[in-house]
């Protein structure tokens, strides 16, 4: 065992959900102490910078129930148990904004909030290769709003964009881009 690396002794799932678990582990320190972990399990998700040739991002706004506020994000969503990454930020960019890509590339992946949480979140990018018509979810509710990537850059950096996937994927499309 590598010398900061926990030992999981015990798992209890306190709570089975439609999109998350909640469960408490017992973890065996580095140390050979004994610490308590809440873990939340997440199936993950994923997010997508779709650029048009004329260097604009699309935008979904929201209303996010936690925060009780309309966000601005890309487009994104979650991913199904046992779902390929890249399938499903195709569907989602269908779904939210109506468009296929083309040139897709990964940006990596995103740890949300590795402190108690398991969700990894897949960062694509891609040119819009033709727009159409969004679809989203029955239990979806969202408009699409077009940004020029020098425009978003700066909403991130003014915290107009609080949303982080969308942070990071901005700023990782623009230096891709510089």
């Amino acid at each position: 065992m590598n010398y900061l690396e926990e030992k999981t002794l015990t798992e209890t799932y306190h709570f089975k959900g439609r999109v998350i678990n909640l469960r408490v582990d017992e973890a065996e320190l580095p140390d050979g102490h004994v610490a308590i972990r809440e873990i939340v399990e997440h199936p993950g998700g994923v997010c997508v910078a779709a650029l048009t040739a004329d260097g604009m991002l699309p935008f979904v706004r929201q209303f996010r129930y936690p925060y009780k506020e309309i966000v601005t994000e890309l487009p994104a969503g979650k991913l199904e148990r046992g779902e390929d990454p890249f399938d499903a930020v195709q569907r989602e960019l269908s779904e939210e904004v109506g468009a296929k890509g083309t040139n897709w590339r990964s940006m990596g992946k995103l740890y949300p909030t590795p402190g108690y949480c398991e969700e990894i979140i897949h960062l694509f990018a891609c040119d819009i290769e033709k727009e159409g018509t969004n679809h989203p979810d029955e239990d979806e509710f969202l408009e699409v709003e077009y940004i020029r990537l020098e425009d978003a850059v700066q909403m991130v950096l003014d915290g107009k964009l609080p949303d982080a996937k969308t942070q990071t994927l901005v700023l990782k499309l623009w230096a891709e881009e510089k």
